[in-house]
């Protein structure tokens, strides 16, 4: 019996190569390379008769399509305003976070206006109606269809003719062309390939759950995530009740646009005033606590940024966190030492972002900053004060971006003072909010003390 060929296939870009490298030979990823049998070759060189006819891009009609509400705000917020006909978005998180269970309820909220399926790989049909029964939702014109076959899903998907499509998730899926194991580089290749085509070709808006790995990415190669329009993360602790759906790619919104969600009895509820659940909600002043004007995507969001300082009980500090960027951490605490005199060599330091989120815009350097200070010198910072801008190596406070869009958002929760860069100084007052402007982090330090 003649043995099976086989190929090695790049896990992270999805390249082939005829024997395995220690490094891929076309994007250079180590130890990417994994072993899969190869696929039939079926292609054929495209003659100059058959090839495609190009059009003068000015001739092209473009028309702005009517986006489809999904009946949450918050998801529909993540996507850029709604689903666009043909959108294809692939949704990723940790087991157990909410995945499936937010679009069963889009999907039942979708039920009476438009046509949709659902086809679940992971559980029976009987499981999906119970999770529905349990979450009490009105699912009457939700189609199901328990299926892994590739072929069996395309062909129920040109039967249905679905507007809206959850195919969950795309690691159980088989194609028969193929003769890798589901979940393999391949198989999850071929698959998203073919649903993706005919997402375009039917104009349904698909979405596709994708496992995640160890490190949070989705599982499988990354050209998964090149092939579809939209990519949706899941973020929070699976322990907490608050979740976070943040859009890293859309081809049809603003990237980095997040909706916040609270996990209740039954289901994911959204949360329209996210400020609320990040702010400080100590009986009293707490020294290390201080509130971050952030803005993800569109929205500005007060975060709460906990910093604890302790002596160090081994050689090496730790500098540890939550939330934040570590590698900015050790710069932060290094620029606090040379240009405003506070040394925390000595010092473990810890910072956190409170309620999950996670800040990666360098406009929380200030923020962070003043945390430490005031964890060092055990002296709380007082309430109703928010802080935010980046720091340089020089010491100098850089200007944040929508800087007037922050300042709004804490007067209107209440907040009193806020400690800003110079160039964001606002030219006009806004409510009952005194705004102090600072250039260098000494300068800042300075004003922290004598507020």
């Amino acid at each position: 019996m003649a043995r099976a060929r086989t190929a090695f296939v790049c896990s992270e870009c999805g390249a082939a190569a005829r024997q395995w490298f220690g490094a891929c030979p076309s994007c250079g990823a180590a130890g990417a390379l994994v072993e899969a049998p190869a696929e039939r070759s079926g292609a054929r060189a495209a003659t100059a008769a058959g090839a495609p006819r190009a059009l003068a891009l000015a001739a092209i009609e473009a028309r702005e399509r009517e986006r489809l509400a999904t009946g949450i705000d918050e998801l529909d917020r993540a996507l850029g305003g709604g689903l666009v006909p043909g959108q294809v978005t692939l949704i990723g998180g940790d087991p157990g976070i909410g995945k499936s269970t937010l679009l069963l309820q889009a999907l039942a909220a979708l039920g009476a206006s438009a046509r949709t399926l659902y086809v679940s790989g992971e559980e029976s049909a009987e499981q999906v109606a119970l999770r529905a029964r349990r979450l009490a939702l009105e699912a009457h014109a939700v189609r199901l269809v328990a299926e892994t076959q590739l072929e069996a899903i395309l062909a129920a998907l040109a039967a249905e003719r679905p507007q809206v499509a959850v195919v969950d998730s795309i690691q159980t899926l088989w194609s028969e062309a193929l003769a890798s194991a589901p979940g393999s580089v391949a198989q999850v290749r071929e698959c998203a390939a073919q649903l993706v085509r005919e997402a375009k070709r039917s104009g349904a808006a698909l979405f596709i759950i994708g496992h995640v790995t160890k490190e949070g990415a989705i599982a499988g190669p990354r050209v998964l995530e090149h092939l579809v329009d939209t990519v949706l993360y899941f973020e929070g602790d699976p322990h907490s009740a608050f979740r976070i759906v943040r859009a890293v790619k859309n081809r049809f919104g603003a990237a980095n646009e997040i909706g916040v969600f609270a996990m209740t009895e039954k289901g994911l509820r959204a949360v329209t005033n996210p400020s609320a659940l990040f702010l400080p909600r100590h009986a009293r002043a707490v020294a290390g606590a201080c509130v971050l004007a952030t803005v993800e995507g569109t929205r500005p969001l007060l975060v709460e940024i906990q910093a604890l300082v302790d002596p160090a009980h081994t050689p090496n500090a730790r500098r540890l966190t939550v939330g934040l960027e570590a590698n900015r951490l050790a710069m932060l605490l290094a620029v606090l030492h040379r240009h405003a005199g506070i040394a925390t060599w000595e010092q473990d330091v810890f910072v956190n972002a409170v309620g999950g989120v996670r800040i990666a815009e360098p406009a929380a350097d200030l923020a962070v900053a003043l945390a430490v200070v005031s964890s060092l010198a055990d002296r709380p910072i007082p309430p109703k004060v928010l802080a935010f801008g980046e720091v340089g190596l020089a010491g100098e406070v850089r200007p944040a971006p929508r800087g007037e869009l922050r300042l709004r958002e804490a007067a209107k929760v209440g907040f009193e003072r806020a400690i800003v860069p110079r160039a964001n100084r606002p030219k006009a007052k806004l409510g009952g909010l005194e705004v102090f402007a600072v250039e260098r982090i000494d300068e800042a330090v300075r004003l922290l003390r004598e507020l």
